[in-house]
């Protein structure tokens, strides 16, 4: 297959879940027939755990994306071009460096960006920012020269407003004023002791502190937040509500340095599937930037990997 006909690899990154798609045909190559532009097929779909994933690393991750794709492609398939979109790839000296790397392993066409910067190719967009709030919370875009700007994306401890580890922050935060203030324990209370498993609202500190990936272990316990609101909790309510605006105000950062904010593709595995903080961003969007267009993605982001795979051939 890979002598007739070339093999695009696009890989997305997430915070918790790698995704692999790889489609032979798209754009032609040097020597092939432009029939081949309208004829893809799927080679792979492989989704496994982001576990070893280690981006600050350039050696590493790209052993670690060279051994994925040996692991995903079928026996004797080789990819043509890779585009991948990497969680915590952060500067452009990052990218470039994971990238020059994957190139020596795989020795064909590579692109490495953020993985935010695959929602809006994935939207078939040319332009736009693409907003990403899943465990963490990242936003980017590019200036009218081309060059790419990032805002957010500060990891768990420090930043990732509106993503699940941040709400889960955010909340046990509010939960601690609360107690300071004497206020009675609410449905917020109940939901996070529930499931920290501890016995009151003082222990939620040490039960946050313990943990190894803060990210991901506090992550999943975002869907408390939105049930504790489903039982009126007015605390986590507020919680939300204060997600939502920090989403907007990456993409208001974006547009004070510059970038197109016209469209805004917004992709996660917590802002699309809670429409209370969907509902939160887009009307604090609708205040603070109302020519701005927010448009939730159907498509998985590694369509957009595979469509910067493509052009690169």
């Amino acid at each position: 297959m890979q002598d007739s006909t070339p093999i695009a690899v696009g890989i997305d990154v997430g915070g918790t879940k790698t995704h692999l798609r790889a489609e032979a045909g798209g754009n032609p190559g040097p020597g092939q027939s432009a029939v081949a532009d309208h004829v893809r097929m799927s080679v792979a779909d492989h989704v496994r755990m982001s576990r070893g994933w280690r981006p600050h690393d350039p050696l590493s991750a790209a052993a670690w994306l060279a051994a994925l794709i040996d692991e995903a492609l079928p026996q004797g398939a080789r990819p043509a071009a890779v585009a991948v979109g990497g969680h915590a790839c952060e500067t452009p000296r990052q990218c470039e460096e994971i990238r020059s790397a994957l190139h020596t392993l795989l020795g064909v066409p590579c692109l490495v960006v953020g993985d935010a910067e695959l929602l809006v190719p994935a939207a078939g967009l040319d332009k736009g920012v693409g907003l990403v709030a899943g465990t963490g919370s990242v936003a980017v875009g590019r200036l009218p020269g081309g060059d790419t700007v990032q805002v957010g994306g500060w990891g768990a401890v420090l930043g990732d407003e509106g993503g699940s580890a941040g709400l889960v922050r955010e909340a046990a935060r509010a939960l601690w004023a609360a107690h300071d203030r004497g206020d009675p324990p609410d449905a917020l209370a109940a939901r996070l002791i529930a499931a920290f498993g501890v016995p009151e609202v003082p222990a939620l500190g040490a039960a946050l502190e313990s943990a190894t990936q803060p990210s991901a272990e506090w992550g999943r316990h975002a869907p408390s937040v939105f049930a504790a609101a489903e039982d009126g909790s007015t605390l986590a309510r507020l919680v939300i509500a204060e997600g939502g605006r920090a989403l907007a105000s990456l993409v208001v950062r974006l547009a004070g340095r510059g970038v197109p904010v016209d469209d805004v593709v917004v992709a996660g595995s917590t802002v699309l599937v809670q429409p209370a903080l969907y509902e939160a961003f887009t009307d604090a969007l609708a205040e603070a930037l109302p020519s701005a267009r927010p448009r939730p993605l159907r498509v998985p982001p590694v369509e957009g990997a595979v469509a910067l795979a493509r052009s690169l051939r």
